[in-house]
């Protein structure tokens, strides 16, 4: 097996070539990061393919056969590795996520509206001077939220991107003896390790700029308005050679309006704001239980009771994150730590594992409060990085095939521990790499039980020993039972998918093989380390139920459409607005129809009736790859994996938005449009491969059910403000 990171052991030789090498690809990457390059212009000068690759001539490629090789090797040699600065594994606590601080709405200024705020501001120079508006969302009832007074927003949530800055604010909402002894008032540095160096105001863009991730707490039924401040630097240099200062925000999988979806092409500048509105509902809340007579559609109140909320309640969620979703940017942005988890409460899902009025599912969490206790309920966030020689993170944007770090972090902590008393966990685990697979197990091949799949409890829980390979965005959440260790007991999270580059796993490895560490990819392995340090303080009362959530019952509802996208290489580009196109080697094909085309945000390839439901096939055009692919907005079935249903294993048959193909596979999912309408995206969530340019736009009108294409004009964000082009094109099977 070729490496992806050569080893420390490496010749000396070969690692003065492979840093020479990347030093001068870091030249061209942050040329074309600062827009003074296209890609087009590297074509030109012969040093960019037009297959989408850097071309491997001498001194620009460590991934030739050689750094100075003049033909290529296919297969990475090894690029430097991370240096590691004598910094060993498990010597740091794993840092619980920091709670967003939820406010009243009186406390935002300027007070939320329906429509985008465009009160205007002077611009800087670097932004073109002039003035613009203090909001970056599209002007006008378009983009207007959508039940903005049926569904007001009772909660505010303000965060600022910006740059690395020391966390003195920080909230665990657990006490010290469960956040690992870390006294949350001393505040948290901006490095990945204490023996790392701190990373930047260039490198790391967080929410308000601070470690470790942020977590949001929402229940359902009291909307939250998401007040997101861009605080980079306007100048687009001041990027550390790559991330793109402008945002666009997507809370996946949230069921709401396009306009608060965070569409690719709805991005907003430094220094301005975007209100986004999550009013948290329940799907079907206009055609299902709409009268909210339904205990099981429900939400926690302050006082261990429930509030009752119309829509199905088969279709409550528990798992989300939020993430940039910047047109061609997202895997550079979302890799500098534009990233956080969204935790949702309901009354199946109460944060509360002692209330027993037989809605309540009672899993692992706490008891001190009526709802959202996160004593026993962990958020872990995994996500491979590298860094360059000075400890700063790196990224190489050139690896069309997709991007691996070397070094494995939690929350952002290289390879932490965690204390844990000797009972029930529930861990929630968001794969937020930007190219790798992850497939997990215990050190010691003990069972966990998994209890939900992208955010969505199953209807049977499932024990494994091996949890399935976890594709980029996929959430899984588990139960770990620590009762069965003793006191001073140690166990491993341990990773057995094994890359070679960013296409896909090239094969998962057994658990004996990933702990004798004679893997060449450095993150297979042990991750996480376990400590079991004392009986706990008061009886777990905790279960997890042999019935949780059951799929909604289509059979009655017709399917209106059946569609097929096909995912492969060799996408080309049929518009010429450089304003809404992409350019890569991936693309969608679209029911057969015409070529694979390269993404455009002004092209619409699928426009589903409002109050419908389709069938819709996802289809991998090649066996060299994998793509987990991501459509927006609603939650779908799985009815067959490569045509049959019998393929579909147990922890598929829940309800999911990602959906990951195999190399030359398939997956057919059933899905409803509804309550909200609007411009929805789906792509390969492999951010590599979507941002070159594997996505596409997809259609809801939100005014009409008819069979009449009423398309929405696409809009162009610039600092002086937003203006809308008619669509570039739309598909003649989008109908």
């Amino acid at each position: 097996m070729s490496r992806v990171y050569l080893p420390v052991s490496a010749s000396r030789a070969r690692l003065r070539e492979a840093e020479h090498a990347r030093k001068n690809r870091v030249e061209i990457v942050r040329e074309l990061s600062w827009g003074r390059v296209t890609r087009r212009d590297l074509i030109k000068m012969g040093l960019f393919t037009t297959a989408g690759l850097l071309a491997p001539i001498r001194g620009l490629s460590p991934f030739a056969a050689t750094a100075y090789a003049d033909g290529g090797g296919k297969i990475p040699t090894g690029a430097p590795p991370s240096p590691l600065f004598g910094v060993r594994p498990f010597t740091q606590p794993m840092l619980r996520f920091d709670c967003l601080h939820r406010k009243p709405l009186s406390e935002l200024t300027p007070p939320p509206t329906a429509a985008s705020n465009q009160t205007q501001r002077a611009l800087p120079p670097e932004l073109g001077g002039g003035s613009g508006p203090i909001e970056g969302r599209p002007p006008g009832s378009v983009w207007a939220h959508q039940q903005f007074a049926a569904l007001p927003p009772q909660v505010g949530v303000e965060v600022t991107q910006c740059g690395a800055l020391f966390n003195n604010a920080y909230d665990p909402e657990v006490e010290s003896s469960l956040n690992s002894g870390v006294n949350a008032a001393a505040g948290c540095e901006q490095y990945f390790h204490s023996g790392l160096p701190d990373q930047k105001t260039t490198s790391l863009w967080t929410f308000d700029g601070t470690l470790p991730p942020k977590l949001m707490l929402g229940r359902y039924g009291e909307g939250i308005l998401f007040r997101h401040h861009n605080g980079l630097s306007p100048d687009v240099r001041q990027n550390g050679g790559f991330g793109r200062h402008t945002i666009s925000t997507h809370e996946h999988n949230g069921h709401h309006g396009a306009e608060n979806d965070g569409f690719a092409g709805a991005f907003f500048f430094p220094g301005q704001f975007y209100d986004y509105h999550y009013p948290i509902v329940l799907a079907g809340m206009s055609s299902v239980n709409p009268s909210a007579t339904d205990r099981r559609a429900s939400s926690p109140d302050d006082s261990g009771g429930l509030v009752k909320i119309p829509g199905d309640w088969r279709e409550t969620m528990s798992t989300h994150w939020f993430h940039d979703h910047m047109f061609s940017f997202t895997s550079q942005n979302v890799y500098k730590g534009n990233a956080g988890m969204f935790n949702l409460y309901s009354g199946l899902d109460r944060g509360n594992e002692e209330i027993n009025d037989g809605v309540n599912l009672r899993l692992p969490s706490g008891t001190a409060k009526s709802w959202g206790n996160l004593d026993y309920d962990v958020n872990l966030m995994l996500a491979d990085k590298a860094w360059d020689p000075d400890g700063q993170l790196y990224f190489d944007i050139f690896e069309f095939d997709g991007f691996l770090g070397d070094c494995m972090t939690v929350n952002l902590a290289y390879k932490p521990y965690f204390e844990v008393e000797r009972r029930k966990y529930r861990f929630r685990i968001l794969n937020a790499s930007v190219s790798r697979f992850f497939k997990l197990a215990l050190s010691d091949g003990s069972p966990m039980i998994q209890i939900a799949s992208d955010g969505n409890l199953f209807p049977h829980p499932v024990t494994l020993t091996q949890l399935d390979e976890q594709g980029i965005a996929e959430r899984y959440d588990v139960v770990i039972d620590f009762s069965r260790y003793r006191v001073n007991d140690k166990v491993w999270l341990v990773n057995l998918c094994e890359h070679e580059d960013g296409r896909g796993p090239k094969q998962d490895v057994s658990l004996g093989e990933a702990l004798s560490g004679k893997s060449e990819d450095p993150c297979v392995g042990k991750f996480l380390e376990f400590r079991i340090v004392r009986d706990p303080s008061r009886p777990d009362v905790s279960q997890v139920p042999d019935t949780m959530i059951p799929n909604p019952d289509l059979s009655s509802i017709p399917v209106a459409r059946t569609r097929l996208f096909e995912f492969g290489r060799g996408g080309s580009q049929n518009i010429s607005n450089p304003a809404t196109i992409g350019f890569g080697p991936w693309g969608i094909k679209t029911d057969d129809d015409g070529p694979m085309l390269d993404a455009s945000v002004g092209r619409i390839s699928a426009a589903p009736r409002m109050g419908t439901r389709e069938v819709w096939t996802l289809k991998n055009g090649g066996g060299g790859w994998d793509h987990p692919i991501h459509i927006h907005f609603e939650e779908s079935q799985v009815l067959a994996r490569d045509g049959k249903a019998s393929n579909v294993p147990p922890w598929e048959r829940g309800r999911k938005d990602v959906y990951r193909l195999r190399p030359g596979g398939s997956v057919t999912i059933t899905m409803q449009f509804r309550d909200f309408g609007g411009m929805f995206m789906e792509h390969c969530h492999n951010t590599v491969h979507e941002d070159n340019a594997m996505l596409l736009r997809w259609e809801i009108d939100k005014d009409s059910g008819d069979a009449v294409l009423k398309p929405l004009p696409t809009p162009i964000p610039t600092p002086q403000g937003v203006t809308f082009i008619d669509p570039d094109d739309i598909l003649p099977t989008a109908r």
